[in-house]
């Protein structure tokens, strides 16, 4: 096959869904080219997956997608807060959350913040985006079969609309197919985790009357907990679209064909507390929430992302953030080595740091399901209160303490107690303001296509970094921080660069393209140019 390839690419993704049209978005930025296959004939219609956590949006922003994410969700910018009751209209409310961040203290750690917007509405802006850059993405395109071998991938994709069968042969597969990924079947990677949790239907409805009976309240979504007919209610437009999820059990007999429209209308009345509510009912879209992780995020050169390397409860939208920031993270090092600046094993780094993010990250998520009590879960006796708070150390405060960094502390929680950004090796980078040619730009609008070495003016390292970056043909973009003519960033509000990143004025700081922080000095070296290329060297598996 590969010498009769039809296509010949250096990555193919598999799954345009959201992970893998973010996937597209992230390798086209950064140049590389790649075939994208879904074998559905277009992007999600069904409204599900909104919560974009302030993570995910600096991604977004980096690429260039954050206007047009905030264009699709302006009209839910006004949601706040969880609520729960037993009937909406007349019982008695529970704030879980009140407002996602109430004291605005959210600023002093990201230039963007959380984006209420339904997986159905990033996904064509994603495609556009990637699009727009040259990306090849295919719908109604479906992997038949795929083989490996020391040098590349060969596979057999059908053009579900004509019936067309095309030879691919890439460097690289990237699978983001799924919770049932048939990528990893083939490649029999096991599962780890607690497995299903549970499982509700998404109904999608219209009514007029709704909006009418809920006055100004507003929120992002209320668990409806009245016994036998709890659910979650969830506003689509603030208007006369909604979606209800309502517990499906299986496991007592209980079958798809159950929940006919006359049951599911009569539930959402009777959930909702107006016996005479106008429902219209629309699509419904099983779903099953789990807690599994994937033993293996690789095999050769075929790559697990999203739900086909980790499954998580829902609550806090933790499963689809993580998925997309597995693609970020991938997608810088596929296309470091597929450039020759980094050796092979840079690629074994993906699963040090991300499947031990994924295994902390769904404990929590399985711990705030049983916090909000969301309807249809029943969590096992042996789950207490868990780690289940603290959603923003969740989704910022990750950390690597293995893989591509030079000195973390390997003791290092992957998930802290309390956000600690202050440029640590192994997290993300802390966010300040800066002035660079006149212009407003955060810390991490730097962190996207080169590694970055921030230091002081009158230091040593931005030449350093300047000459080690000719010498191993690495892009490493080197800015003095400070004032005065030879300043190439200026902190503002009276900020301290070294300050904000807990060093010393002669110290320095080596940022990732994914923003993370490679490796730090705590002050002045005798050999800036020695220690530079011996950091990128370890960091980029360079022989």
């Amino acid at each position: 096959m590969e010498e009769k390839a039809d296509v010949r690419v250096p990555v193919l993704v598999v799954g345009g869904s959201l992970v893998g049209l973010s996937t597209s978005l992230f390798l086209s930025r950064l140049g590389v080219r790649h075939l994208l296959v879904e074998k559905h004939a277009g992007t999600s219609e069904h409204p599900r997956g909104r919560g974009i956590n302030a993570r995910t949006m600096e991604l977004f922003r980096t690429a260039g997608a954050e206007p047009g994410i905030r264009r699709e969700a302006s009209v839910l910018e006004a949601n706040q807060g969880i609520l729960q009751t037993d009937s909406l209209i007349d019982g008695e409310r529970k704030w879980l959350v009140k407002a996602i961040d109430p004291s605005g203290a959210l600023s002093r750690f990201s230039p963007t913040g959380w984006c209420l917007c339904s997986q159905n509405n990033i996904e064509p802006v994603l495609a556009e985006q990637s699009r727009a850059q040259g990306a090849d993405v295919r719908f109604s395109t479906e992997l038949m079969s795929f083989d490996q071998d020391a040098t590349g991938v060969s596979a057999l994709v059908k053009d579900r609309e004509t019936g067309e069968h095309t030879t691919v042969r890439a460097d690289f597969l990237i699978a983001a197919d799924g919770p049932r990924s048939p990528v990893r079947e083939q490649l029999r990677i096991p599962q780890t985790g607690n497995g299903e949790l549970f499982h509700n239907v998404s109904i999608v409805f219209r009514s007029e009357r709704l909006i009418e009976a809920l006055g100004d309240l507003r929120f992002i979504i209320c668990y409806l907990m009245r016994p036998g007919a709890d659910g979650a209610l969830l506003p689509v437009d603030n208007d006369s679209h909604w979606v209800f999820h309502a517990p499906w059990h299986p496991e007592r007999g209980e079958t798809l064909e159950d929940f006919t429209d006359e049951r599911c209308a009569e539930q959402i009345r009777a959930a909702i507390g107006v016996p005479d509510l106008d429902v219209e009912i629309g699509g419904k879209a099983p779903w099953h929430a789990a807690e599994r992780v994937a033993r293996h995020y690789s095999s050769g050169r075929v790559f697990l992302a999203g739900d086909a390397a980790h499954e998580m409860s829902p609550t806090g939208a933790f499963g689809s953030n993580t998925g997309i920031q597995d693609a970020h993270n991938l997608a810088w090092k596929i296309a470091a080595v597929l450039d020759g600046s980094a050796g092979a094993g840079l690629l074994d780094t993906y699963e040090a740091e991300r499947l031990p993010v994924a295994q902390a990250t769904s404990l929590r998520a399985s711990a705030r399901s049983a916090e909000h009590s969301h309807p249809g879960y029943v969590p096992p006796p042996t789950m207490g209160g868990g780690p289940g708070s603290g959603m923003l150390v969740t989704a910022m405060g990750y950390a690597y303490p293995q893989g591509a960094v030079v000195g973390a502390d390997p003791a290092r929680p992957v998930i802290p107690e309390e956000l600690r950004l202050t440029g640590d090796t192994g997290t993300r980078a802390p966010h300040m303001w800066l002035t660079r040619a006149g212009g407003r730009v955060s810390t991490l609008d730097l962190y996207e296509r080169s590694f970055v070495l921030l230091s002081g003016v009158g230091t040593p390292w931005r030449q350093a970094a300047q000459d080690v970056a000719g010498e191993l043909s690495v892009r490493v973009d080197a800015y003095a921080v400070g004032t005065g003519p030879d300043a190439d960033l200026v902190a503002q509000d009276g900020a301290d660069w070294a300050e904000v990143h807990a060093l010393p004025a002669d110290g320095a700081v080596l940022v990732r393209p994914d923003g993370f922080v490679a490796w730090r000095s705590e002050g002045a070296v005798a050999d800036p140019r020695a220690e530079l290329r011996a950091v990128l060297s370890t960091v980029l598996h360079r022989a």
